[in-house]
C-alpha cells in the first residue's frame, strides 16, 4: 500500500522511510507540512505518518485537512511528536489522528506500529466492503418491494382502463355507453396517477408484509 512519511528532520525521515519500505510498502517522501498535504491530495496514500512540527504545515494542521477532503475518512493517519503531555496527546487525537507514537523510537517499535496500522485498515477496507454489499442488497430489496407495491396498486385499474378502452377501439360498445365508459377510463387513470404521486412523494416509506414470504413498500400516507 502507498504510505506518506513526512518529517522535516531528515534522520527521523530516513528511519521511518526505512522502515516502512521494509514492510512491503510504497513510500511517498515529504520534507514539510505543505509538501506532505499535497503529496496526500495527489497520491492518496491509505497510511500517512506526520511529525508534529514541520515548517509550513505542522503535522496537526495537515492531519485535519486530510480529514476535511473526500478521501480523509479512510486514510489513517499516524502523528510522531516529541510533546508528550495529556493535553498535547488529546490535540492529536482531536484532529483526527487514528494513532500517535512519540519520539525517540526504535526500529522495532516502528515497526510494530505500522503492523497495527496495518490491521485497522485492512479492518476497515472490509467493513466498507461489507457496508457496500449491505447497502446494494437493501436498494435491490427495495427495488423488489416497490414493485410488488406498484403491481398491487396499478394492476386493477390498469386492467379496468385498457379493457374499456379495447371496447371503444373495437366498437363493441352499446349507443350511448362510450361516455360511460370513457368516465370509467379517467376515473382509473387518475387512481394510477394518485399512486405514483404517493410514490414520489414518499419520504420515510414503511416495507409491509404482502404475502408470506413477500414484502412491499406502503404506498398509503404513513410514509409521505
Amino acid at each position: 500500500m502507498k504510505v506518506l512519511v513526512a518529517d522535516d528532520d531528515e534522520e527521523m525521515r530516513l528511519l521511518l522511510e526505512d522502515v516502512v519500505a521494509s514492510c512491503g510498502h510504497d513510500v511517498i517522501v515529504a520534507v514539510d507540512g505543505l509538501d506532505a498535504w499535497a503529496r496526500f491530495e495527489r497520491e492518496r496514500p491509505a497510511l500517512a505518518i506526520l511529525d508534529w512540527d514541520m515548517p509550513g504545515l505542522g503535522g496537526l494542521d495537515v492531519c485535519r485537512r486530510v480529514r476535511a477532503g473526500a478521501a480523509g475518512s479512510e486514510a489513517f493517519v499516524v502523528v510522531v511528536t516529541a510533546h508528550d503531555g495529556a493535553e498535547d496527546l488529546r490535540g492529536v487525537l482531536d484532529a483526527g489522528a487514528d494513532d500517535y507514537f512519540s519520539k525517540p523510537i526504535s526500529p522495532e517499535h516502528l515497526r510494530a506500529r505500522i503492523v497495527i496500522a496495518e490491521r485497522r485498515i485492512a479492518q476497515d477496507e472490509a467493513r466498507r466492503r461489507t457496508e457496500a454489499a449491505l447497502a446494494k442488497a437493501q436498494w435491490l430489496a427495495g427495488i423488489g418491494e416497490t414493485s410488488i407495491a406498484l403491481q398491487h396498486e396499478i394492476n386493477n385499474p390498469l386492467a379496468a382502463l385498457l379493457g374499456h378502452a379495447s371496447l371503444i377501439e373495437a366498437g363493441l360498445c352499446e349507443p350511448g355507453e362510450e361516455a360511460e365508459l370513457l368516465a370509467v377510463i379517467i376515473e382509473q387513470a387518475h387512481r394510477i396517477a394518485g399512486v405514483v404521486k404517493r410514490l414520489s412523494a414518499l419520504r420515510n416509506p414503511e416495507s409491509v408484509e404482502y404475502i408470506q414470504g413477500a414484502r412491499m413498500i406502503d404506498l398509503g400516507t404513513k410514509g409521505v
